[in-house]
């Protein structure tokens, strides 16, 4: 496999100082894949242009280290309408990587930037032209048998257990001085850590709930007074594993145990791996609300009301929240699935250590079904209720049960062919590249078609088919999506005792 390295990442890579942490995983997968590194004469012009002096000498002293393209790619017709719109040298340049992946002389595109994956789109090769999570994500998925570590449960951890010294935290010194003795007087608070199997911090976030009492005079415009969650520090070193969305479901599940009104988080804007973070909190609901004079420069103030309120056209803005005015369908899922889609949901009878979550659709909110119901009229905001089959040893109207509640965020159902199906599921699937094939091919006049939905809600109790029958919430064992009717869904909810459901009027 040929792939092409960006500009962008050959400087991440060459820098001397680290602004992705990953960027050593991606090229430590290349090699593992045996790819052909390959750099583009452009990239080479470019570098050697950088205003860094370290980085030009790195490059130069690793360019050995490369394969460098000797020939280029010819324009197309379709190549041509897209340098129309090029405005700078650097959108020339950009072309001309992307012109390679068109002409199939490699195979992929590694690229962090934002205009090259919208050319990419518009020539429909947008699968092939990849950012650095969703190479890894990527990666990981075809080649398991590749992976050396495992990403463990996000764990609470005192402060005081926790070795500040360790690199991951140097983000945080270089913008904050006193980070240390602020981290040392928090050593009998918790915070939540996610590691790896060689005990190295991969994610790490501190939440702090503030009351209406609390004084913001650091914070321009003021705050008004609420209750509210301060996202205190927030950091993910690793991607790949949707750790972000992981830990931001651990921040709603908070926000909701005290009732606030009001989530907020202060970010400089100064690196890449800060503007990642911010990028993350926009696509979940957070906008910038104004700055903080913290004495060590001025930092944004991202805010996200909790209010109750459930948007059925744009569930991720006020998730976890759920509309009770929307449809309702309950829908089966194997229970060889289930537990890897929804580990939150683990029952009694498994063994949570069989469930390590080293996947990126576990930590993920936003998943794939993938399904061949004949009921395929889903729409945004619709609630789904996820039905956990039985095991095949003891009668399903006793090991069945209902466990968890997702609400619909798109559906797929005009898929062209196998790989518009595999990038439709991809980082959000139960499935690996080879169990996707087997579901496209199963029957070819009924292919399957792809929800995406937020996992919202784990039920506390999980009634069994005897029960909701005998309840009036299901009349027969539930075949595809089938439509629940209002009164039958509230049942359930009362029979799972779930009191504190996000099911708002």
């Amino acid at each position: 496999m040929r792939v092409l390295l960006d500009t962008n990442i050959l400087i991440h890579r060459e820098t001397a100082n680290v602004v992705r942490p990953d960027i050593g995983d991606v090229f430590r997968w290349l090699d593992r894949i045996g790819a052909d590194k390959c750099i583009h004469p452009r990239s080479i012009e470019e570098i050697r242009r950088h205003q860094d002096p370290r980085v030009v000498q790195s490059f130069e002293a690793k360019l050995r280290s490369y394969y460098q393209l000797q020939t280029l790619a010819r324009d197309t017709l379709e190549i041509l309408r897209i340098r129309e719109s090029d405005r700078s040298r650097n959108d020339t340049i950009d072309t001309d990587l992307i012109c390679e992946v068109y002409a199939n002389r490699v195979e992929l595109l590694l690229s962090e930037d934002k205009g090259i994956h919208d050319k990419a789109q518009a020539l429909g090769i947008e699968d092939r032209v990849l950012c650095i999570e969703t190479f890894l994500e990527q990666a990981m998925r075809e080649h398991p048998e590749l992976v050396d570590y495992h990403v463990l449960s996000v764990k609470q951890e005192l402060f005081g257990n926790i070795n500040v010294n360790e690199p991951f935290f140097d983000t945080f010194r270089n913008d904050y001085p006193a980070f240390d003795q602020w981290f040392n007087r928090k050593a009998d608070e918790v915070a939540y850590v996610c590691r790896s199997e060689d005990n190295t911090i991969l994610a790490f976030m501190y939440l702090k709930p503030e009351s209406i009492m609390e004084v913001y005079s650091d914070i321009i415009p003021i705050f008004l007074p609420r209750r509210r969650l301060k996202i205190g520090s927030f950091k993910v070193a690793h991607y790949g594993f949707k750790l972000g969305e992981r830990f931001l479901k651990i921040v709603f599940d908070n926000a909701l145990r005290f009732s606030t009104e009001e989530i907020y988080v202060t970010i400089f804007e100064n690196t890449v791996e800060q503007k990642c973070l911010i990028a993350l909190l926009e696509n979940w609901g957070f906008s910038k609300y104004g700055v903080k004079n913290s004495g060590y420069g001025e930092e944004g103030v991202w805010v996200r009301s909790f209010v109750p309120i459930a948007l059925e056209q744009y569930p991720a803005s006020t998730y976890p929240y759920m509309s009770l005015a929307a449809r309702k369908f309950i829908v089966s899922i194997r229970p060889e699935y289930h537990t890897k889609l929804f580990p939150d949901s683990i029952l009694n009878t498994e063994s949570p250590l069989d469930f390590v979550e080293d996947q990126p659709y576990s930590n993920a909110i936003r998943k794939a079904f993938i399904s061949r119901s004949y009921y395929r009229d889903l729409r945004c905001g619709d609630i789904i209720v996820f039905y956990r089959t039985g095991d095949g040893v003891a009668p399903a109207h006793y090991t069945a049960v209902a466990t968890t509640l997702g609400v619909v965020e798109s559906i797929r159902t005009e898929i062209h062919d196998f790989n518009d199906f595999r990038r439709a599921c991809k980082g959000v699937s139960v499935f690996s590249d080879d169990e996707l094939r087997q579901q496209w091919d199963y029957n070819q006049h009924n292919r399957p078609f792809v929800v995406q939905f937020l996992c919202t809600y784990s039920l506390p109790r999980r009634p069994n088919l005897a029960k909701m029958k005998e309840e009036g919430v299901l009349i027969e064992y539930p075949r595809g999506f089938e439509p629940l009717t209002n009164e039958g869904f509230i049942r359930l909810l009362e029979i799972s005792d779930a009191r504190n459901c996000p099911v708002v009027d």
